[in-house]
């Protein structure tokens, strides 16, 4: 493991002992939430990024030794395993060096040279290789019998075999390697007769670029059209800048033998060599790929999932709709529902007398604070119908994004929550707690089908699972959670917990009531010390017997703040009210060889704001009302918008019609921009120009620059 530690030293820049602890951390059980926000004197302050990429890089390590493991057995087996080779293989953590050590000794199909080996060629093609012979037709005379009839059959079987020869050699791949690395140029032609059908796609009916420059959404959708039977896309190097620097490799001379040796060369450059490492790069530009996209998703998951959170208010939930009309649902500050009925303000009924009169009545009868109005079909409509209505008291009105309420309505986990009602009553839930609190009701989706994602179906789908539930982790633990009010799906992400323990979690609250202090969590069945450890800074209890119980600050550094309480001659509920006391404190004091000044600087500044929510308050925001269709956008208008994704080439807007408008890059600021997260966020409030509106392919072009 020490190995280990050096190597991802050296990969992440991070000092090897910083590395050390960490993996310590990690091997113990320890999650990246809880290292990240508790143990910053162990790992020197190392943040949630850097102790992911040590756990990933070790991931990648373990599981390359596994296949050193497995290279080193099957040469071993062949009886082929030299000292030298087992030094290199053991040596080596280059996966790709790896395999082209292995290349020669993995079992093999049935390739032309493993023909002419069984012919007996193999002694003759080393006879040609070595070009030392002038007459090739004296030597090949042994090897001719009934499987070998005459010279250019067995000139045939050498070549084959030279040609696997020059593929296996390790400093010929790394050769071609370098030649696609510097010069591969990624081509797409559209198949014949898939025109029409791939119309989308015509971008890329006669497309080439330098491989070292595509943008990873370029080749996501080269791949996706390849995948689709429209286009055909391949990776090529400069074909014969490469088959020179093989020739001079491997050709000694003018003779006879030499012309064959090229003539092999050329072959496995063509047949072998070219489809091999062309694939090699196909894989690597994928996964290069993939990781931009998966990266740009996940920083748009956290972005919406730490979206701003109305708080606990009574809110009326609306899924706007024209035929079957508006559901109602209204929600208590738990979330929990209270009544719902449809309405039918909207065509073809057009009962707005009616519509209105009802829901002024719901917000009087259960003392609605906040309207939240789905996004999808007649939203406009309807909330213009809502805002128009006088009400009994001061109500807001917000427009909610209702990407994934059709799937989480339909789900398992809304069939467990609402058995008795149909998937639009749950949907309307869905609306109206995602106002509430968009975290803990998002967590019950799949962030695939959240709407905020590039190519999310074309990527490596393990490796995107494995970012997005890192992400949900971080933010929920980032957050914290009401332990007596969190659903078990929010329970579930909270460092040490997983599924198991926030059900038992639940199903104790339920029997026992709510939890009065965080000890009691150890009562919990499953609960030991350690899942303990890892889960308790992150659950809050409101209103119980210890007021730090309400804080990020963790049960293991309670005593701390009673030593602080006790130099002051204070409670701790007077040092966490009276900042005037707080200042009063030497924290040198309280250094120790387990706490260190980033934990008691930590444990002050939670102090000073005890179970504070870090998302910002939430606004509300207004459509034009003059835009509600494509076809009332007009060239240099200038309208208000939010963002609701963003990719590596730019950002979508809504600005109150159904199609999502696109700010290119190059239009998001008047100067250069190399990521667009620098300038703007998931649900930001922006003010945009129209550039042009394509009502044929439904395409809004806009700018930012004002």
């Amino acid at each position: 493991m020490t190995t280990f530690h050096s190597l991802i030293s050296q990969a992440l820049n991070i000092p090897e002992r910083q590395v050390s602890k960490t993996i310590e951390l990690l091997n113990e059980g320890a999650t990246i939430p809880f290292i990240s926000r508790y143990r910053k004197e162990v790992t020197g302050g190392l943040d949630e990024v850097q102790i992911g990429q040590i756990k990933d890089n070790l991931d990648k390590l373990t599981e390359l030794k596994k296949r050193k493991a497995t290279i080193l057995s099957s040469i071993e087996e062949q009886g082929k395993l030299t000292p030298e080779l087992k030094k290199r293989i053991e040596e080596s953590w280059d996966a790709t060096e790896l395999e082209d050590l292995y290349l020669p000794y993995k079992p093999k199909r049935q390739t032309k040279a493993e023909i002419a080996r069984k012919k007996g060629l193999e002694p003759f093609a080393e006879i040609v290789f070595k070009q030392n012979e002038r007459d090739l037709s004296a030597r090949v005379l042994p090897f001719l019998n009934e499987e070998v009839k005459d010279e250019d059959e067995a000139l045939q079987g050498a070549r084959d075999i030279i040609a696997e020869w020059v593929n296996e050699n390790e400093e010929a791949r790394n050769t071609i390697r370098n030649s696609f690395e510097r010069t591969a140029v990624i081509s797409s032609k559209v198949i014949k007769g898939k025109e029409e059908e791939g119309a989308k796609y015509q971008d890329y009916f006669d497309f080439s670029e330098p491989l070292k420059r595509a943008s990873s959404h370029r080749l996501l959708a080269l791949r996706r059209g390849e995948v689709e039977g429209i286009l055909r896309v391949s990776i090529s190097p400069d074909t014969d800048s490469c088959i020179e620097r093989l020739k001079h490799k491997f050709i000694k001379g003018r003779g006879e033998a030499s012309s064959h040796v090229e003539t092999a060369v050329e072959d496995a450059f063509k047949r072998l060599l070219k489809p091999s490492i062309e694939t090699e790069y196909a894989n690597l530009s994928k996964t290069k790929a993939d990781e931009e996209a998966i990266r740009v998703f996940a920083e748009n998951l956290r972005q919406l999932l730490l979206a701003a959170p109305l708080g606990q208010k009574r809110v009326l939930g609306v899924d706007p709709g024209y035929r079957t009309g508006c559901k109602l649902v209204c929600l208590d500050a738990q979330g929990t529902l209270l009544h719902n009925e449809t309405i039918f303000p909207n065509p073809p009924q057009n009962e707005r007398s009616k519509a209105a009169s009802k829901v002024a009545h719901l917000v009087e009868t259960y003392a609605i604070e906040a309207i939240a109005i789905g996004n999808g079909t007649a939203s406009r409509e309807t909330e213009k119908f809502i805002t128009e209505i006088r009400y009994d008291r001061k109500v807001q009105v917000f427009v909610v994004s209702e990407n994934g309420a059709s799937i989480y309505s339909a789900s398992p986990i809304a069939r467990e929550e609402f058995p008795s009602y149909d998937v639009t009553v749950r949907g309307a839930v869905s609306i109206g707690r995602r106002l509430m609190d968009p975290l803990a009701e998002l967590v019950k989706i799949d962030p695939k089908s959240i709407g905020v994602g590039q190519y999310q179906h074309d990527v490596d789908q393990g490796a995107l699972k494995k970012s997005l539930d890192q992400t949900v982790e971080s933010c929920v633990n980032a957050v914290g959670v009401n332990v007596n009010t969190a659903s078990k799906h929010l329970l579930t992400y909270i460092s040490g917990l997983g599924p198991a323990l926030a059900k038992n979690i639940v199903a104790y609250r339920t029997e026992h009531g709510a939890f009065r202090n965080r000890r009691e969590l150890l009562k919990v069945p499953r609960m030991g010390e350690k899942a303990f450890e890892q889960c308790a800074g992150f659950l809050r209890i409101q209103g119980g017997e210890n007021p730090l119980d309400n804080s990020a600050v963790h049960p293991e550094s309670y005593p701390i703040v009673q030593h602080m309480a006790t130099d002051l001659n204070c409670s701790v509920e007077e040092l966490i009210t009276n900042k005037e006391l707080k200042k009063k404190l030497d924290l040198k004091k309280y250094v120790s060889d387990k706490v260190g000044m980033p934990t008691l600087q930590d444990i002050i500044e939670e102090l000073d704001k005890p179970g504070r929510d870090p998302r910002q308050a939430i606004k509300v925001f207004s459509f034009d009302p003059t835009i509600k269709t494509i076809e009332d956008l007009r060239e240099g208008q200038v309208l208000p918008g939010i963002v609701t994704n963003i990719t590596n080439f730019g950002c979508f807007v809504d600005v109150g019609v159904k199609e999502n408008g696109l700010v290119h890059i190059s239009e998001l600021a008047d100067r250069f921009v190399s990521d667009p997260t620098e300038v703007v966020s998931i649900h930001q409030h922006v003010t945009v120009k129209v550039l042009s509106v394509d009502m044929g392919r439904k395409r809004i072009q806009l700018s930012m620059k004002l």
